[in-house]
C-alpha cells in the first residue's frame, strides 16, 4: 500500500520506522516546519524529519495544510492511505479526501474515552486501571472517527506517564501494521459519542499540588505529570517538583494538609486532605534531582513544616 505519513514527535517516529521497514511503500513524510527552541533559540527539526532524511524519504513541511501547492503535491503522489500520529494539526476536508482509503490515526486511549491532546497523562492522573490504543478513520471532529481496531493495555500500580508511553511506543507500531494489513476486511465501529471523555492539554498550573486533596489523587498527579510539567509544591519560595511518591496508610486528620508529619531515610511524610503521602524523590528549583532523605539533610526540614 502507498502511504503518506503525518507526524512530528518521537511517538510518531516509532510508528513511521515500523512502516518504513514493512512491505508498504512510504511515499513521503509530512511534519511541522523547523522551529527555534530553547534559550539559545536553536532551530530544531522534528524526529520525523530526521528519520525521513536518514531513510531518503521526501519531506513536506507546509506552514498551512490548505496551501494549494501542498495539496497539489499530495495529489500528485497518488497515495492509497494517510497515517496520522501526533502531527499537531487537524487535516482539512480537502486533504482528507485525497487518499483512496482515507486517513488513519493512532490514538493512545480506548476511544471514546480520553479524546484530545494528553490521553496517557489523564489516564494516570484519574487512576485508571487500563487504557489502550485505538486505530480510527479520521473525520473532521477531534478523535471522533469510526474505530478500526483497539487493543487494551493494563496500567500497573507504579505506572508513570513515561512508562505507559514507552509501552505504547512498543505495542503501537506492530498493532498499526496489523490493522493496515487487515484494512480491506476491517469492520468499522461507530463511537458512542455520549460516552466520550476529554484529555485536555496539560498546563503548568495543573501541576501545583493542592494538599487538601486526597493522597491517592496527589500520587497519581505525580505519576501522570512526570514528563511535563511535573507535580510541584513550594519550599521557602522555590518550586519543588515531586518526582516520586507513595501513599501511606494512616490518618492525617491531626495535621493541616501540606504539613510534614515525619522525616526519615525513606523520605518525607506529608499530611493531605485524606491520607498521608511519602515523598521519595524531589527536584528543587536551581538544583539537581535527589532522593528526599538527602534533601531533608541538606535543608534541615523538620516535622511541622508546611508546604504550599
Amino acid at each position: 500500500m502507498k502511504i503518506i505519513f503525518f507526524g512530528s514527535d518521537d511517538f510518531a517516529e516509532a510508528h513511521v520506522r515500523s512502516l518504513i521497514d514493512s512491505g508498504h511503500e512510504l511515499l513521503a513524510c509530512v511534519t511541522q516546519p523547523d522551529r527555534p527552541k530553547g534559550r539559545g533559540m536553536k532551530v530544531v527539526v522534528s524526529p520525523i524529519k530526521e528519520c525521513a532524511l536518514e531513510r531518503r524519504i521526501p519531506v513536506l513541511q507546509p506552514a498551512s495544510l490548505k496551501d494549494a501547492s501542498f495539496i497539489k503535491d499530495l495529489k500528485d503522489l497518488q497515495s492509497d492511505l494517510f497515517v496520522v500520529i501526533a502531527y499537531g494539526k487537524f487535516l482539512p476536508p480537502e486533504v482528507l479526501d485525497i487518499p483512496l482509503h482515507g486517513a488513519l490515526n493512532v490514538h493512545a486511549s480506548l476511544l471514546p474515552k480520553y479524546r484530545g491532546a494528553a490521553p496517557i497523562n489523564w489516564a494516570i492522573i484519574n487512576g485508571e486501571k487500563e487504557t489502550g490504543i485505538s486505530v480510527i478513520k479520521i473525520n473532521e471532529k477531534m478523535d471522533a472517527g469510526d474505530i478500526l481496531a483497539q487493543v487494551e493495555i493494563k496500567i500497573e500500580e507504579d505506572e508513570t506517564a513515561p512508562s505507559l508511553r514507552a509501552k505504547m511506543m512498543n505495542q503501537g507500531p506492530p498493532f498499526l501494521l496489523r490493522t493496515i494489513n487487515d484494512l480491506p476486511s476491517c469492520a468499522l465501529k461507530i463511537q458512542d459519542h455520549d460516552l466520550a471523555t476529554f484529555a485536555v492539554k496539560l498546563t503548568k498550573e495543573l501541576g501545583h499540588i493542592e494538599w487538601g486533596s486526597d493522597a491517592r489523587g496527589i500520587c497519581n498527579l505525580v505519576k501522570g505529570l512526570l514528563m511535563w510539567p511535573g507535580a510541584y509544591t513550594f519550599y521557602n519560595g522555590k518550586l519543588l517538583k515531586i518526582l516520586e511518591a507513595q501513599v501511606l496508610d494512616g490518618d492525617s486528620s491531626k495535621n493541616k494538609p501540606g504539613t510534614v508529619s515525619g522525616v526519615g531515610k525513606k523520605g518525607i511524610v506529608v499530611s493531605t486532605g485524606n491520607g498521608r503521602l511519602l515523598i521519595k524523590e524531589v527536584h528543587l528549583q536551581d538544583a539537581k534531582p535527589m532522593d528526599a532523605h538527602s534533601f531533608v539533610v541538606g535543608h534541615a526540614i523538620e516535622v511541622g513544616y508546611k508546604f504550599v
